[in-house]
């Protein structure tokens, strides 16, 4: 097969699927196990360490097991650090060092799917022409060739002791590293684990600093993870806030590499509010190199107003945090991140770390003895408006002169306290116009008249 017609199976966020189907069939696993370590032998010119993880999810384990048999097949050390995080194993790449770090997790996904993350020696996500070598193995190579000795050694690859001691190691880098002179002592805090790969990590790293901790949907089955609970669902999190008299309320999501909060009256906090907090904070503190924050193109407008009202600029990526952190890197700002609450800070952890982001807003809600509502102070929201519109083709907007005459004209009325966001979507035969403003039923009216003379220039029948 020529590489061109190899179907790509590597996402931003690496492979993801329903589990038990092609590409997180058994057999294509092992496949991928023995892949990445064949390429890291190439790359390190011996036999490679790897280290995994999982989250909750029943299929989890069985899909752990077959990719370890596979890089075992493939002359790779492996350890298995157990049930632990995404940014947990990003960790354990960079510290134990491995050659690579990687997770079975599909995130904020149901049970029924999962996914498969690689991370290289320094916490990033596996570079781009490796993943392309791992599908072109895939594709030429196949299921056939995996071995009946493979398959027999499937089940014999997890030491639970020296799980529990790499799922300590990262567990001490927060408390220690991260939470160095951060005493929660006297605060009431709602964890919510989404019955997720934090639900015994996250209740112990705050107790161990000192706060009250109630846990919540911390009894993962295998079925439920992210089930109506988690950063998905913040309903029951805000009520248990208030019924608790609680000081903060935090949202994991099924892997913890995002958090949302909820102040101590119930009020949702998303992750652009929650990077003003900290920008504000540590621009306060002599600490925003650069006086700089990576968002995407989704952040609100009311952000980046904020933001310009202390003197910080926002730069702004695609969506996806694989797009943020190469911004990061580029501008050598010190955090970015999107609304989902998925935050990077680069000097402590090249992936999102929702534990991260939890102990950088407690430190700031600390430093300036405030709680998070007072802290929000200057962060307004502005109305957004998105409409969708089905589309026969994707012509680039700049060759329809009606729509882009009646697009500067409303960006010209915006001005700078408005924004209109208008692009096609990647995967649906849709063109999108978003607009964000200060009066929601101007933004309205004027994303539906775009909205209609795209229709009229592109819809389809």
């Amino acid at each position: 097969m020529k590489p061109e017609n190899i179907s790509r199976l590597f996402g931003t966020d690496g492979i993801r699927g329903e589990a038990g189907k092609f590409p997180l069939d058994a057999q294509t696993v092992r496949v991928i196990g023995r892949s990445l370590a064949k390429h890291l032998a190439e790359k390190t010119g011996r036999n490679p360490r790897i280290v995994t993880g999982r989250d909750t999810r029943e299929s989890g384990s069985w899909i752990e097991r077959d990719l370890i048999s596979g890089a075992r097949d493939g002359v790779a050390e492996v350890q298995s650090a157990g049930i632990i995080t995404t940014p947990g194993i990003a960790f354990l790449a960079r510290s134990l060092p491995a050659d690579a770090g990687v997770v079975i997790s599909a995130s904020h996904n149901p049970y029924q799917d999962n996914g498969i993350k690689v991370f290289d020696p320094s916490g990033r996500k596996l570079d781009e022409a490796t993943e392309r070598r791992i599908e072109r193995d895939i594709a030429e190579t196949g299921a056939e060739h995996v071995t009946a000795a493979t398959s027999e050694r499937s089940d014999s690859v997890s030491d639970e002791k020296l799980a529990a001691e790499l799922r300590s190691r990262y567990l001490s880098y927060l408390e220690h590293d991260v939470a160095h002179d951060l005493p929660l002592d006297g605060l009431t805090i709602v964890v919510d684990c989404a019955n997720g790969a934090a639900y015994e990590l996250a209740p112990e790293l705050f107790s161990r600093l000192g706060a009250r901790v109630i846990a919540i949907n911390n009894e993962p089955d295998g079925h439920n993870i992210n089930l109506e609970c988690g950063s998905l669902h913040i309903e029951g999190l805000q009520s248990r806030v208030v019924d608790e008299r609680a000081d903060l309320g935090v949202a994991f999501d099924g892997d913890a590499d995002r958090a949302l909060f909820v102040d101590a009256r119930g009020g949702f906090v998303d992750g652009d509010a929650t990077m003003w907090v900290m920008a504000d904070d540590l621009k306060e503190r002599g600490e925003l190199v650069g006086d700089v924050v990576v968002a995407t193109v989704m952040s609100n407008i009311g952000l980046e107003i904020a933001l310009r009202s202390r003197g910080i600029e926002l730069k702004r990526a695609d969506v996806g945090d694989k797009y943020v952190l190469e911004e990061l890197v580029r501008c050598g700002a010190v955090m970015g991140g999107e609304q989902s609450g998925h935050i990077i800070f680069p000097r402590l952890s090249l992936a999102g770390d929702g534990m991260i982001t939890t102990l950088s807003l407690l430190r700031a809600m600390r430093h300036h003895n405030k709680t998070l509502r007072e802290l929000m102070a200057g962060f307004q929201r502005y109305p957004q408006v998105l409409v969708n519109v089905r589309v026969r083709e994707k012509k680039p907007f700049a060759l329809l002169p009606s729509v882009q005459r009646l697009a500067n004209e409303i960006e010209q009325r915006l001005g700078d306290r408005g924004r209109l966001l208008l692009r096609y979507s990647g995967t649906e035969s849709l063109a999108r116009v978003m607009i964000e403003g200060e009066s929601e039923s101007e933004v309205k009216a004027q994303a539906n008249a775009l909205a209609e003379l795209i229709r009229k220039e592109l819809g389809s029948d």
